[in-house]
């Protein structure tokens, strides 16, 4: 067996264990770019040719250590491509396709978690004056779309699978069907936001919640595009992502509290672990405990 015909049947066993499209890419994306790093070598690609000493050498290699623009990568990247690996070796040894697991010694790089993208308070501010001044259904449709990822937490993927009959502007909660883990979930929103959706719903009682001029449910992709005009509009130059309004909830909560679990529980994260990363030391509170 090659490597294309084991890591066909890893995937097929990844979308059966229920992970997600985006994980599903990525194990691809990886296994590839070892596969067409052991064809540029003359490897021969047969798995039960794999050694350990073959993994150690395209992990050290060009391939797996420079991004297409030739830039190096990141320690993060670097670990997220060791997981890659391991996590197919690992199945294809537990699946009795390979004798022993050429992954087995490979080890994470010890680096430290960068802080989240974030926007500014001034980038923020800039934002929302934009967002309460934008004109038309479009600017109603982003005020309350990005409003709901900025100033409620929201992933780009749960905002724009919201139906209608999602949204209880009464008691301020959308329902989530569509959230990470398929865990459904209600969330309280910003009375702010949830006046922003009154004036974008209108009298509409049916159908997806955000729509395009054509009436069709805007996709992820089309979020993104509004999120950069409406940054563009703000004066706001730099890239921003819909996670990045995320993570700029989270790290403006915490800094309002300082309670993780109010977080964790606001972005409905299983671990704590992963709430985590917006924990970072005040260094003028660490002055005042000092005197």
């Amino acid at each position: 067996m090659n490597i294309e015909d084991g890591l066909a049947r890893y995937l097929v066993q990844l979308a059966a264990d229920g992970r997600s499209s985006h994980t599903i890419a990525q194990y691809r994306r990886h296994a590839r770019l070892f596969a067409s790093w052991a064809c540029d070598v003359g490897h021969s690609g047969v798995l039960t040719d794999v050694s350990h000493e073959d993994i150690a050498s395209f992990l050290a290699s060009a391939q797996a250590i420079t991004r297409p623009d030739g830039t190096r990568k990141k320690a993060g990247s670097m670990n997220v491509l060791r997981g890659s690996l391991k996590g197919f070796f690992t199945y294809l040894h537990e699946a009795g396709y390979i004798a022993a697991n050429p992954a087995r010694l490979v080890r994470r790089a010890l680096c430290g978690n960068p802080p989240p993208t974030t926007l500014s308070d001034d980038e923020q501010e800039k934002l929302l004056f934009t967002l309460a001044n934008a004109e038309g259904p479009d600017g109603r449709r982003d005020s309350a779309m990005i409003g709901l990822m900025l100033r409620a937490g929201l992933r780009v993927g749960s905002v724009v699978a919201l139906d209608m009959d999602d949204v209880d502007l009464e008691r301020a909660e959308v329902r989530l069907r569509t959230a990470k883990g398929d865990r459904p979930d209600r969330v309280l929103i910003p009375l702010a936001v949830r006046d922003q959706l009154r004036r974008y719903i209108g009298d509409r009682t049916s159908g997806p919640l955000f729509v395009g001029r054509s009436g069709e449910r805007l996709t992820t992709r089309h979020a993104q595009r509004r999120l950069t005009h409406q940054l563009r509009e703000a004066g706001i130059d730099r890239p921003a992502s819909p996670h990045t309004l995320r993570h700029s909830y989270a790290t403006g909560l915490y800094q309002r509290t300082g309670d993780v679990l109010l977080v964790r529980k606001a972005l409905r994260h299983r671990s704590i672990t992963s709430t985590m990363v917006y924990v970072r030391p005040d260094a003028g509170r660490l002055r005042a405990a000092l005197g």
